[in-house]
């Protein structure tokens, strides 16, 4: 039986990884990359497509190579242990605006986002693979996977309501105030991701193959349960991607700026804290909401469901800082439905990876954990790229002027991006969490 510390430190895994790195990288890039850091739509887009190709190659790779370590520290483990202060690093540089012109920030940003891709692969496979040698006690899977859920959105509500406080905390420009924060959430990233690999235990030995073999990515194509866990876990970040990514536009462009009530600063990072705090409410309750429905694949599916009808409900909601706290209020209702299914999708990667075992005779864990990987940072990416695609084809132009070397922002069709941000805030992710249902009818692991 794990100990409260255990759990707690693997929470601090996905509070690192998900709570900062990931939530930052998913809400703040794409709005920090066209109005503050410089790049053009287009540069914004293809940027992050290219890294999501290169996840497509690399994720799986550590995957099996995490399967074949052997430490004295464990197999999963030492990537955390050693990979903790590459990650901060990497994180804090991304964030910084250097004063090159259009060419040199654009070789910069591709060169530290793909840096920050491999170290967060090398880092997080190993992080999620954890979870399938830590308890082989299905309950306790469930239980470190809610634990790591509550963590991820705890220092997500943590980071994005502090996130414009911070900022005036540190004045200056809004290049320099990003750098700071940058610097404060990488080292904060760096000791998350220690700890978990200091508080965690390895109890299982994989079931390792004799040797290196292609034989493992093979046995994944035909394992039904992986192929559509795999696309529901796409789906689930395009859901997520398509709101983070368009938050900042929302506020900037269909509400003309921060919002202050009462003196609450509600600016893109606040607007979804809300969501943050529901999920780590409801990423508690999942396990027992799972438990009283009768199956991890019919919690799955509520979840979606609820989804689905609250963004499309938040599409009829008129375009007017008046209506603020009704927008608030269906942000989270739609979270209640992610907080629910973010610890399924994990403690399910779980049950596929013990069903490749039992099928193949060798352990792929980690291999398997690594599509998961894949799946959030493929389905985030896209959603951004195709956000600031779809900008740009409604009238957002962004650049950076070669003589001065300042950002500039132009809006050729005003109403055409406002209807353009609402629509990938509501409708978008409505189709999605409605595939998503389709799918787990199709889902063949019934637990």
């Amino acid at each position: 039986m794990a100990k409260l510390s255990e759990k707690i430190g693997y929470a601090l895994g996905d509070a690192a990884a998900g709570g900062i790195t990931w939530k930052v990288m998913s809400i703040a890039f794409p709005l920090f990359f066209t109005n503050i850091f410089g790049l053009t739509v287009a540069d914004t887009a293809t940027l992050m497509l290219v890294a999501r190709l290169f996840d497509v190659v690399t994720d799986p790779l550590m995957g099996a190579l995490a399967d074949r370590t052997q430490s004295r520290w464990g197999t999963y483990r030492p990537w955390l242990l050693f990979g903790a202060i590459p990650l901060g690093v990497v994180f804090a540089l991304l964030l910084y605006t250097p004063d090159l012109g259009p060419v040199g920030k654009r070789i910069y940003a591709y060169s530290l986002y793909l840096l920050m891709m491999a170290v967060y692969t090398a880092v997080n496979v190993p992080y999620g693979s954890l979870l399938g040698v830590m308890t082989a006690d299905d309950n306790e899977k469930n239980q470190f996977s809610s634990y790591r859920m509550v963590g991820a959105y705890a220092m997500g509500f943590i980071t994005l309501l502090s996130f414009p406080y911070l900022q005036k905390m540190v004045g200056g420009t809004e290049s320099h105030q990003y750098a700071v924060l940058g610097a404060l959430l990488g080292g904060l990233a760096a000791l998350g991701t220690l700890a978990c690999g200091l508080l965690t235990k390895e109890r299982l030995k994989p079931v390792r193959a004799e040797k290196f073999s292609l034989k493992p990515f093979g046995d994944l194509f035909r394992n039904k349960p992986w192929i559509y866990l795999t696309l529901i876990g796409i789906c689930t970040n395009f859901f997520n991607g398509f709101r983070y990514a368009v938050a900042g536009y929302l506020l900037e462009y269909c509400l003309h700026g921060d919002v202050t009530v009462s003196g609450l600063i509600i600016n893109y990072t606040v607007f979804m804290t809300f969501g943050e705090v529901t999920c780590m409410i409801f990423g508690g309750l999942s396990p027992a909401f799972t438990k009283w429905v009768g199956s991890k694949r019919k919690a799955f599916t509520w979840a979606a469901v609820i989804c689905a009808v609250t963004s499309i409900a938040f599409f009829f909601i008129p375009m007017d800082p008046k209506y603020i706290w009704l927008m608030v209020a269906t942000v989270i209702l739609t979270s209640i439905g992610i907080g629910l299914y973010s610890p399924l999708l994990w403690s399910m990667y779980a049950d596929v990876a013990d069903y490749a075992t039992e099928k193949n005779g060798t352990s792929s864990t980690g291999l398997i954990f690594s599509s998961g990987t894949m799946a959030q940072k493929f389905g985030s990416a896209i959603s951004g790229a195709l956000v600031a695609m779809l900008l740009g084809v409604a009238g957002f132009i962004s650049g950076t002027d070669p003589a001065t070397g300042q950002t500039v922002v132009t809006i050729t069709n005003e109403a055409s991006v406002q209807q353009m941000v609402w629509s990938l805030f509501s409708l978008f992710p409505a189709a999605i969490a409605l595939l998503i249902v389709l799918l787990l009818r199709l889902y063949p692991i019934k637990k």
